[in-house]
């Protein structure tokens, strides 16, 4: 808690807000531990349906701007409450619908707009809460504390696998489970209190010049990550034929590293700048494609898989890198509510090209191969980096 102090302004409702996100990642933590092997061992989802499938969760971040437009009259604050109450609905569908695959995309659907609401709010009230000068600092401890919530989350459902075994009976009770959790969380966000409500004189919608290259590294963004967060688990379940334990160990893995990489990549931000790490995370992200798409023709299959593990935890980390956007739109912006409403559109823009890589990359797996699949994520990579390397720093732009 000295930490957060050190980042966030006393008079703010940090306090709330952080006891909340770790209330939400731990039910997050349950959820993602199982959902994978949950479409491929109960529903029966192949990669071209795991694409479908991923084509509906992103859909609710392209029309979050607006959703949002709708809220706009709403505080920050009430709006990450709101997305909260729609998540928990999603999960008490997905804990009740039987497991045929429109039902199971719709409710999938459902607990996603929740979750895309509270993304953008999430960002808005860490750096409207943060301290001055503290931005990128303040963004990694949210960070990394949405982290220490994820793991308790992955080490549940490990201990569950491990001591009852791999039984798919497992899979609804856990998403009851995370639906109650969730709404634990939305009482503690009644303790939040904003400041963030929006100027009635401008418009619901924000998209101004001067943001035209965040939103183009949005788009190169999005579609760079969507190819890991879609399909990197997935090719460890259909590819590897990994369980549900495995994946939670591997997500166990993740957040711990990414829970002490966060803060750091937050300083690394605030000492050398947005631009530099824009810039130079793509370096790492060109070794972990290669090796996420081809280990399997340098080793062993079992050695492969250990290596994709390994490749998946440094994406993972590196990802952490897109702190820096919200960054560079606070440097941007005139005052807070601009901030907001560039983030939240920013969001949107991300997700505009998201869902077209969702829906083709089950595609691209299934007739041109993983390796393809991952290369292309290597390519876009290097556009978001070459394009990252044209901004200017500060409000000059």
């Amino acid at each position: 808690m000295n930490k957060l102090k050190d980042a966030f302004r006393p008079d703010s409702s940090y306090r709330a807000f952080f006891l909340s996100i770790l209330t939400f990642a731990l039910a997050y933590g349950l959820y993602k531990g199982i959902i994978d092997n949950y479409l491929a061992e109960v529903v029966g989802m192949s990669e071209f349906d795991k694409g479908v499938s991923e084509f509906f969760r992103e859909t609710p971040g392209l029309l979050l701007i607006f959703v949002l437009a709708l809220l706009y009259e709403h505080s920050a604050s009430r709006i990450y409450r709101i997305g909260a109450v729609i998540m928990v609905a999603g999960l008490v569908m997905q804990s009740l619908v039987s497991p045929t695959k429109v039902l199971v995309i719709a409710a999938i659907f459902i607990y996603s707009l929740g979750e895309h609401i509270q993304l953008g709010m999430r960002n808005t009230l860490t750096l409207e809460f943060a301290k001055e000068r503290k931005s990128g600092i303040a963004l990694g401890r949210q960070n990394a504390v949405y982290q220490i919530g994820m793991v308790g989350g992955y080490l549940v459902v490990i201990a569950l696998f491990y001591f009852l075994g791999n039984r798919t009976t497992l899979f609804k009770p856990v998403f009851a489970a995370s639906a109650a959790i969730v709404l634990l969380g939305f009482l503690a966000s009644l303790r939040i209190k904003g400041d963030s409500r929006p100027d009635p004189s401008k418009s619901r919608f924000y998209f101004h010049r001067k943001y035209t290259k965040y939103y183009m590294l949005e788009l190169f963004y999005g579609a760079r990550k969507q190819v890991f967060f879609t399909f990197g688990p997935y090719v460890l379940v259909l590819f590897y034929g990994a369980t549900a334990m495995h994946i939670s160990i591997l997500f166990t893995f993740t957040s711990v590293c990414s829970y002490f990489a966060a803060p750091l990549v937050g300083r690394i931000i605030d000492r050398f700048g947005y631009k530099i790490v824009m810039i130079s995370d793509t370096l790492i992200l060109v070794i972990v494609c290669f090796f996420y798409g081809f280990a399997h023709h340098i080793f062993p299959m079992h050695i492969a898989f250990i290596v994709c593990c390994a490749n998946y935890v440094l994406d993972s980390m590196i990802s952490l890198a897109s702190m820096a956007s919200n960054v560079y739109v606070q440097d941007l912006a005139d005052n807070a509510d601009e901030m907001r409403a560039t983030i939240s559109t920013g969001v949107s823009v991300n997700h505009f090209i998201t869902i077209l890589v969702a829906l083709f990359g089950g595609w691209i797996w299934k007739a041109l191969g993983i390796e393809t699949l991952f290369i292309l994520s290597a390519i876009l990579g290097l556009c978001n980096s070459a394009y990252a390397a044209t901004i200017k720093t500060g409000k000059q732009n």
